[in-house]
């Protein structure tokens, strides 16, 4: 699936009954919520089969087209489904379980209710609300997809605008040449991330650095009256501001892992569990303007369409263990610099722990496809382990025969 964006044009009018149809969504999903919590439906079927009595029984909710009310009761059970999920695995803390929406901003449609222009730049919706017709901005060209390709449009309220995305059911592949190289790397708050090869990446900070003048807006948003024209437009500048940082360490993450993905065949990452760690409160503000889930996300994206391998690695004791003879060596956090008693290597800690990552990694996908790494020895140093070029080339070769572990 590709999702395909870009920004609505029209007039303020088109945009009220947009957020009345938004608002019809978020009343069609909570009572579809509170249609299973009283033990009535049971399934996916029974919530969409509930949407057509919400439809006869209130007059307002009949406006939004069939599909879409289905749309919102699919949602309702997406957290139902993950609540499940959950329990069965047992896992530690909370498991979700489904609560009542008051923040929706989108409202989806499937194959009916909308329509496009013959030139592909204006879009029209077509259910009970009378909408109309928008113009699309954006960089993408559409009519590259046929109508039969794009299977759910959804319209998106951020602080900036409207927004159309189109989710077109199109596999991508990205065409890359071999270069024969294999890299680990290490995420952390000093460095966004280090890698085997001795390269590191400065961290960006998005938050950090526009945290002053998010301060500021949120002291004129208080210094406003509640309910006045003012403090709505306060909201919206910072609003406005919060997208911006947002959209910076996306753009970020993006471009740090596309570059990963397009100059090396096999990446290892360590697989951090920032569920837990955002725990601790000295470092939760720190860890999240990291944003390395989002970044994890994308490297296997890119490595998923353009035929690399991605291993993701525990992360126990890889800031621990020697890259250079495995001997465990303890240390805080404050200690920045590995040195081991045993062999006398030294590096930066960070570094030392990318070298650790690609040595488990490497060992990870010895498992998984023998065939592809099994000259591999890892007792060797990093030196000796990277200069395995017969096994480098039977990794590469696998690329297009099992693209992602």
């Amino acid at each position: 699936m590709l999702i395909v964006s870009a920004k609505l044009k029209g007039k303020d009018e088109q945009f009220r009954l947009v957020d009345e149809a938004i608002r019809t969504v978020q009343f069609v999903r909570n009572k579809a919520l509170r249609f299973w919590a009283d033990g009535q439906g049971k399934s996916q079927y029974d919530l969409n089969k509930y949407c057509a009595v919400l439809a006869k029984e209130f007059e307002w909710a009949k406006k939004l087209n069939s599909q879409a009310r289905q749309a919102a009761a699919e949602r309702a059970w997406t957290a139902i489904a993950k609540f499940f999920e959950n329990c069965k695995k047992a896992i530690s803390g909370k498991k979700g379980y489904p609560k009542f929406q008051k923040d929706n901003r989108s409202v989806e449609y499937k194959t009916s209710g909308w329509k496009l222009s013959p030139d592909r730049k204006v879009i029209t919706f077509t259910d009970g609300f009378g909408i109309g017709s928008f113009k699309l901005i954006g960089s993408r060209d559409l009519n590259f997809y046929s109508p039969n390709q794009i299977k759910r449009v959804r319209i998106v309220k951020r602080a900036d605008g409207y927004y159309c995305q189109f989710c077109i059911a199109v596999e991508r592949n990205i065409v890359t040449e071999p270069t024969g190289k294999a890299i680990g790397i290490d995420l952390g708050l000093k460095y966004f991330l280090a890698s085997s090869d001795g390269q590191t990446v400065e961290n960006p900070r998005c938050l950090q650095k526009s945290e002053q003048a998010i301060k500021r807006l949120q002291r004129r948003v208080s210094r406003k009256q509640k309910g006045s024209k003012n403090r709505i437009k306060a909201r919206k500048r910072l609003a406005k501001k919060h997208l911006q940082v947002s959209r910076r360490r996306k753009d970020f993450a993006v471009k740090t892992a596309r570059t990963l993905i397009l100059s090396h065949d096999l990446i290892a990452y360590e697989d951090l569990q920032v569920r837990n760690m955002v725990k601790n409160h000295s470092l939760a503000k720190s860890i999240s303007d990291a944003s390395w889930s989002v970044f994890v996300e994308w490297l296997k994206y890119f490595g998923q369409v353009s035929g690399k391998i991605v291993v993701p690695v525990p992360p126990q004791y890889t800031s621990q263990d020697c890259a250079n003879c495995g001997y465990r060596v303890p240390k805080t956090l404050s200690t920045r610099t590995h040195t081991c008693p045993k062999c006398g290597y030294s590096e930066c800690r960070d570094v030392n722990a990318a070298r650790v990552i690609l040595q488990k990694g490497l060992k990870l996908a010895s498992e998984k496809y023998p065939r592809a790494v099994g000259n591999l020895t890892l007792g060797e140093s990093l030196t000796a382990t990277l200069s395995n070029e017969n096994c480098l080339k039977q990794v590469i070769s696998l690329n297009q025969e099992s693209p992602h572990l």
